[in-house]
């Protein structure tokens, strides 16, 4: 194993990140605190053209403070996407509040209309409507947020896009996170762009952001000596840190045209294979593609791919394992797409992302396509399907 590691989604530097970075330090702004993060958040809410932001810790952190500001109580019921990352639901168990899972659907692999229907309709029945609906934006494609937004308004249930994975994403000419009543962001190291470590919440409601702010500095009053008359938190982004993101912003448009190429030529050098899907992109959306994602037909495939990519010293994996499915969140209830299908639990056991790193060759892709390959090549030739 002599060649190096292929990450599936390193960081890439533009190189300007250090002037920031610099900056911070000869000023002496090295605190959670200064002007890299107002300026920050200015760039990421016009970019998102939203009326406010503010820059938090992690896009964990963010959704937490979400949940937070539409009263999300101990006892209260969460519903959110089953396929995705645990992060998506842990500040639901936080607040000691229950979430509840809703299921994909095969044209975005996001949440499912047909399942968000049917729970929101038993839950109205049962008197425990939720108190919001976390939609998240898988591998950078946009879930029907029309559909989405039209059921949960029938319902008045608010909803939050975790759009962790989709910073550059569009649908129907508007900014992925810009839909929903909050938006939610994540800058760690593997995101499409980042901070090493952050996140961002946005909205139109500016004075929801506002009380975002104060919370996530311990809700300190604004006083000459320590008060506080609520519980806050410690989620504050420090300047050197959106000093990285400030310079990370502004080749955002490059890397997603950048994801978007990897995506493209993957597609094209791997096309001839029938067992390969790739995933979907909705009409009228514009996905970051922030990992190229496909499902392969035939038993035994996804380990196979991915021990054969690990044996040449690259990294791919499966997609998220669905939440409803975590032991973790066992006990939690669970909506499928359809009462006989649950289009979550078939990703998973066909479904694998490959490296997209945008600061990756044509050469090392061409490792993996050849890999990718010569493993179903096999498959063929065994008759296993």
């Amino acid at each position: 194993m002599n060649e190096k590691r292929i990450f599936l989604s390193p960081p890439h530097l533009s190189g300007k990140e250090q002037t920031y970075v610099n900056e911070a330090f000869a000023t002496n702004w090295i605190a959670p605190a200064g002007p890299n993060i107002q300026k920050f958040e200015e760039n990421m809410a016009k970019y998102i053209q939203t009326n406010a932001s503010a820059a938090v810790s992690s896009g964990t952190a963010a959704i937490h403070l979400a949940l937070l500001l539409l009263n999300v109580q101990k006892g209260d019921t969460v519903f959110c996407s089953t396929l995705t990352f645990v992060a998506s639901a842990n500040p639901i168990v936080y607040i000691g509040a229950e979430p509840v899972f809703i299921d994909s659907e095969e044209d975005s692999w996001n949440m499912s209309p047909l399942a968000l229907e049917r729970a929101l309709h038993e839950a109205k029945k049962n008197g425990q409507l939720p108190k919001a609906v976390i939609v998240v934006h898988l591998f950078g494609q946009s879930a029907k947020m029309n559909d989405i937004l039209a059921i949960c308004q029938q319902y008045n249930v608010p909803v939050i896009e975790d759009a962790a994975e989709s910073l550059g994403s569009e649908y129907q000419g508007r900014k992925s996170g810009s839909l929903g009543t909050f938006g939610i962001y994540s800058f760690n190291g593997n995101k499409i762009i980042t901070t090493s470590g952050g996140g961002m919440l946005v909205s139109d409601d500016a004075e929801r952001i506002h009380r975002a702010k104060y919370l996530a500095t311990q809700a300190r009053d604004p006083l000459p000596f320590y008060q506080h008359q609520a519980i806050g938190y410690n989620y504050r982004m420090s300047n050197v840190l959106a000093g990285i993101g400030i310079a990370q912003l502004q080749v955002l448009d490059e890397r997603v045209e950048a994801k978007r190429a990897l995506f493209v030529r993957y597609k094209e050098y791997l096309r001839h294979i029938e067992r390969i899907q790739f995933m979907p992109e909705l009409a009228g959306t514009k996905s970051n593609r922030w990992l190229t994602a496909l499902t392969v037909e035939g038993e035994g495939q996804v380990e196979e791919i991915l021990q054969a990519l690990e044996k040449e010293n690259i990294e791919a994996r499966q997609v998220w394992k669905p939440l409803h499915t975590q032991p973790v969140f066992s006990h939690c209830r669970y909506y499928p797409h359809l009462e006989y299908k649950s289009v979550s639990d078939q990703l998973f056991a066909k479904g694998i992302c490959l490296p997209s790193g945008t600061s990756m060759s044509e050469r090392d892709q061409d490792r993996v396509i050849d890999i990718v390959d010569s493993v179903c090549h096999l498959f063929q030739k065994r008759g296993i399907v």
